[in-house]
């Protein structure tokens, strides 16, 4: 997120590199929520929130992305932020106007992964984020993602599946990546037509390392709106110990008309 005094962008001490300015303390926890849709974003444990999300609906399509800056990487939470905005903008102009999910997902990832590699001072000195991209529609839902940021369907009723599968290496290192030091994006796309209702989750791993199978996580949520599902799934996660920024993005599906 930008500056909340000038614009500028915020370093990771959580003042501003441009005038100096301390941001406000609701940089730890975030909420956002249209109709039927909701997120929750909180720092955890950590000195700094690096996980970003953005939710929009646009005509008939709910669109959610969630990405975690790379710990590791300067300027993680600058990269999550442009990569998320970044996505949901390019998903926002082109479902509706009737372009197949999978084609707008894959450009949407692209677009993001240039966005990211733009703020590179150098490939040695490179921002970078994880991702996942979720919209629902009429025929159904699709996630999208690139590294180890998870996407679940959860039904109402019977078992829950994970949607992405982590892109990870030896000891669990991610294996991919938005950056200037990861080449082009490669997301791989999976797509599901529920039989009822249930929720789209997308999450980074301060929630799934706790709950990261879907049984759990739908036994964590009350069964509320998507806002109050939203908070009680990083509650559980901060209770738990909370060692890292917690994201947690709903989208309610209806039951398909009979």
């Amino acid at each position: 997120m930008p500056c909340a005094e000038c614009g500028g962008t915020v370093a990771p001490d959580g003042r501003c590199w441009d005038c100096g300015a301390a941001q406000p303390a609701y940089r730890a926890h975030l909420e956002t929520a249209v109709p039927g849709a909701a997120g929750v974003a909180d720092r955890g444990r950590r000195d700094v929130n690096a996980d970003a999300m953005a939710l929009v609906a646009a005509g008939p399509w709910t669109i959610g992305v969630v990405c975690d800056g790379v710990s590791m990487a300067p300027r993680a939470d600058r990269a999550a932020r442009v990569a998320a905005d970044t996505a949901a903008a390019v998903l926002a102009a082109r479902l509706p106007a009737g372009v197949l999910p999978e084609t707008a997902l894959d450009e949407a990832a692209a677009r993001a992964g240039r966005a990211v590699a733009a703020l590179a001072a150098s490939a040695r000195s490179a921002p970078a984020c994880t991702y996942v991209a979720g919209v629902a529609g009429p025929d159904g839902l699709w996630a999208s993602w690139i590294g180890d940021s998870r996407a679940y369907w959860l039904p109402d009723e019977g078992p829950g599946t994970a949607l992405t599968e982590d892109d990870v290496g030896e000891h669990d290192a991610i294996a991919a990546w938005l950056g200037a030091d990861a080449g082009e994006p490669e997301p791989r796309c999976r797509s599901l037509r529920p039989a009822g209702a249930g929720r789209l989750l997308l999450c980074t791993d301060g929630l799934w390392r706790y709950l990261p199978d879907p049984a759990p996580l739908r036994a964590a949520m009350p069964g509320g709106s998507p806002l109050d599902d939203a908070r009680a799934l990083v509650g559980r996660a901060l209770d738990a110990g909370g060692a890292d920024n917690v994201t947690a993005l709903l989208v309610s599906i209806p039951p398909p008309p009979r």
